[in-house]
């Protein structure tokens, strides 16, 4: 397993063509494709299979009639990337920006990266595509008992609760999958969800219902108790703001996802909830950068990231051809 910041093959010395941040289903896609190009590429990445390795199992990627566990897809998406000899920096970028004082035409024509474990990485263009992660609750006891009770991934965590009671929060198909997920291992859960009805797909309310999870509606959490685990949860009604304690033994927390995107702060391409702002050529409004995946904030399915990554890729090298007939010319 690569830790943060590990060593690896790469030219810090060098000017890639290409910089691919994030190695998820979008930047494995990216990566991919800038390679087959013919661009000098680089990917940096915490981890190889994005948020997608946690899935239990995944039913609607073209390909797998039968289903197949998202620790698998994301298996054969980095054993596909390593085909072409991308190099492959495992790390965090927490600053970028532009070399402003190389620039053609007024455009720039050097990104810079900076890492967490101190690397620098410099690339014509960047394709960022380094997703979202779960969003808290915020709410007393999360902290303190996340890891101790508290978990944001059923299938990494659920086999902790087989035969004890969870509560899972959300009403989104992610909130229901997972609390299908956790009845099939043997787990009970109960759905608290704010509102009075799911926002998840009728189908997956269906097998909500036909597998007989209880339903707490209406209510959020306010509180999560115990002592060196999770005991219980204060629930709050949100309309007659009545509140009551019940025993759980886990909290799962599936509420929606904030974008990785906190490097990108400088660089004005950010919308007011934080995702990356393109166009349909996943461009963003600085020439030679682009992003691909959950972090534009649209559709958070795999086949979409994958598409986007692609396209990103395309992008990007055809700016480069552009750039260098200017140049040439």
């Amino acid at each position: 397993m690569f830790e943060l910041g590990m060593p690896s093959s790469i030219d810090t010395n060098r000017v890639y063509d290409c910089m691919v941040i994030g190695g998820g289903p979008a930047g494995i896609t990216a990566g991919i494709y800038a390679s087959r190009y013919g661009l000098s590429t680089v990917l940096i990445t915490e981890d190889l299979g994005g948020q997608i390795s946690l899935a239990d199992i995944v039913e609607n990627y073209p390909g797998f009639p039968e289903g197949v566990s998202g620790s698998d897809l994301s298996a054969r998406f980095a054993e596909h990337l390593k085909r072409y000899d991308v190099p492959v920096l495992y790390d965090r970028v927490t600053q970028l920006g532009t070399i402003t004082e190389c620039t053609y035409y007024n455009i720039p024509c050097v990104f810079e990266a900076q890492t967490l474990g101190g690397e620098i990485v410099k690339a014509r263009t960047v394709i960022v595509a380094t997703g979202a992660s779960p969003r808290k609750l915020n709410v007393p006891g999360e902290a303190e008992f996340t890891g101790k009770g508290v978990s944001y991934c059923a299938t990494c965590d659920g086999h902790f609760f087989v035969g004890k009671t969870v509560l899972t929060v959300g009403g989104g198909d992610t909130a229901l999958q997972e609390a299908l997920y956790l009845k099939k291992i043997g787990v009970r859960p109960i759905i608290v969800h704010r509102r009075n009805e799911f926002r998840a797909q009728r189908y997956l309310q269906r097998k909500v219902e036909t597998e007989g999870i209880e339903r707490i509606m209406n209510h959020v959490v306010v509180e999560i108790r115990g002592d060196n685990r999770v005991r219980s949860v204060v629930l709050e009604n949100v309309s007659t703001h009545e509140r009551r304690e019940i025993e759980v033994d886990g909290v799962f927390v599936f509420i929606g996802v904030s974008p990785n995107t906190s490097f990108l702060a400088d660089m004005g391409v950010l919308d007011q909830r934080g995702y990356v702002v393109v166009d349909r050529e996943m461009k963003t409004s600085v020439q030679g950068l682009f992003a691909a995946g959950d972090v534009t904030g649209g559709l958070r399915q795999v086949s979409a990231a994958v598409g986007e990554g692609a396209m990103a890729a395309t992008s990007a090298h055809l700016y480069l051809e552009n750039m260098d007939r200017q140049i040439m010319s």
